[in-house]
């Protein structure tokens, strides 16, 4: 199967000694470079692997969007043993434009693990791994490879796929590791609702707004904003996502019709809405909200694991409004592609708690791995890191979890990007090295015997 649509891909294949074991003299072959489109101009790096029982393992890492050449899975799986092939899609890596579409990320993961199936012969099984975004790109494209075009193209969609993502092929087993939310969640989750023109991006809302110390805001520290304004936030929020929503769905018929701007789509800018970290609300500044977990998990520290109920351990973060900065604060991107990537429903209902979100509509979005988890039958590990709000995402997945091998634990003290949160520790080195905790249990989830070997 060959997939052509898009297939803008670049990657990096590493392979190298286990963890704690003295290297040996690298015998490999000189590096093979594959380009997947015929462009000249992007393409992978294949290193042939040492063959060991580990090396049958390949794993592929892939971001939604973010340049993950160098993401460090691609050196720490290696050094564990793994085949490990780490890609990017043709999305842009800047930031500076939000210009990913759903098909054309499912299409390209089909890509490079089509590649991992069809050349690399040293694998027997291959793995996908997705990290914050990745794993809400990837989580969509497990299920829909399992379960076909059924999984995306319901009536519960706001914008259904197309048969452009037929016939994808499935990865032996997934990895979730500080999965976020969604793409379309994180977009909602960075929805400013005291914007009261979609035109002026200085026109606010002071009741709404999130940076005024008259509704809990504090700057520099936790904020403690009242029980009134989180109501008002909330409701806030599903007003303004509906009313956009509503937009571009008008915009779209337009386009359809043949009376859009242009006769394909259009462009399409909301103020405050990018769903860049630095961009996240309410619960970033006050971390009283998506605080714990609600049920007991096994909780990695640097020297062994306990069970119990997980806590954040984050410092708060984002104390500064990019509301009237288009490059920093604006989503931009395209009628369709905010309809078919950036879009979720939330209702009346929605409210941030201590331990999780109500209220949104999770398989509305193609981008939610709420959404997909459900429809993966294959083993299952999610993670998450306590240095961040994104952590808890993962016992959502474990409990909404169709897999009959899934697998969950948490890093103690870790950040979003797996290495060790030094401003959340109580004293210096009190979580360890957080990146050898975690690929130690990814490696050995990896490993376990019937799971992936023999």
């Amino acid at each position: 199967m060959s997939f052509s649509k898009n297939t803008a891909l670049a990657g990096l294949v590493a392979l190298g000694a286990l963890q704690g074991v003295a290297a040996t003299p690298d015998t490999r072959g000189p590096p093979t470079l594959v380009d997947f489109d015929d462009s000249g101009l992007v393409g992978g790096i294949f290193y042939p692997p040492t063959d060991t029982p580990r090396s049958r393992i390949g794993v592929y890492v892939m971001h939604a969007e973010q340049d993950y050449l160098d993401f460090v899975a691609c050196t720490e799986l290696p050094k564990r043993g793994f085949t490990t092939f780490c890609a990017n899609n043709d999305a842009s890596k800047s930031g500076y434009m939000n210009d990913v579409d759903f098909e054309d990320l499912m299409t390209q993961v089909g890509t490079g693990l089509d590649y991992m199936r069809n050349n690399i012969t040293e694998i027997d099984k291959v793995v996908i791994l997705g990290h914050s975004g990745g794993g809400a790109m990837m989580a969509a494209y497990q299920n829909i490879a399992e379960n076909g075009q059924a999984a995306c193209n319901g009536s519960e969609k706001i914008y259904p796929c197309s048969d452009a993502v037929a016939d994808l092929p499935a990865a032996d087993g997934l990895m979730l590791i500080d999965c976020n939310y969604g793409l379309s969640t994180m977009s909602l989750l960075s929805l400013n609702p005291a914007i009261v023109d979609e035109n002026n991006s200085s026109a606010i809302n002071e009741a709404l707004n999130l940076y005024n110390p008259a509704t809990g805001f504090v700057d520099n520290a936790s904020s403690n904003y009242t029980a009134s304004f989180k109501k008002a936030f909330q409701s806030g929020v599903v007003a303004r996502n509906n009313k956009v929503i509503a937009h571009a769905e008008a915009r779209l018929k337009a386009i359809e019709a043949g009376q859009g701007i242009y006769s394909d789509d259009e462009p399409l800018t909301i103020i405050d809405a990018d769903y860049i970290g630095f961009n996240n609300k309410f619960f970033a500044q006050d971390t009283r909200w998506i605080h714990h977990t609600t049920h007991a998990w096994p909780l990695l520290h640097k020297n062994g694991t306990t069970t119990q109920i997980v806590p954040s351990v984050r410092v708060p973060t984002n104390f500064e409004s990019w509301a009237d900065t288009w490059e920093g604060g604006a989503l931009k991107t395209t009628v369709r592609r905010y309809l078919s990537t950036f879009a979720i429903r939330a209702t009346e209902d929605f409210n941030i708690k201590v331990d999780g979100f109500d209220g949104i509509v999770w398989n509305s979005s193609q981008t939610s791995p709420l959404g997909n988890v459900g429809g993966i039958t294959v083993p299952l590990l999610t993670m998450g890191m306590t240095g961040h709000y994104e952590y808890l995402n993962a016992e959502k997945l474990h409990l909404a979890a169709g897999s009959k091998d899934a697998s969950i634990a948490f890093v103690a003290g870790a950040q979003h990007t797996i290495n060790t949160c030094t401003a959340c520790e109580s004293y210096p080195g009190e979580f360890g090295n957080t990146i050898v905790t975690a690929f130690n249990h990814i490696g050995e989830w990896l490993a376990k015997e019937g799971r992936f070997l023999d």
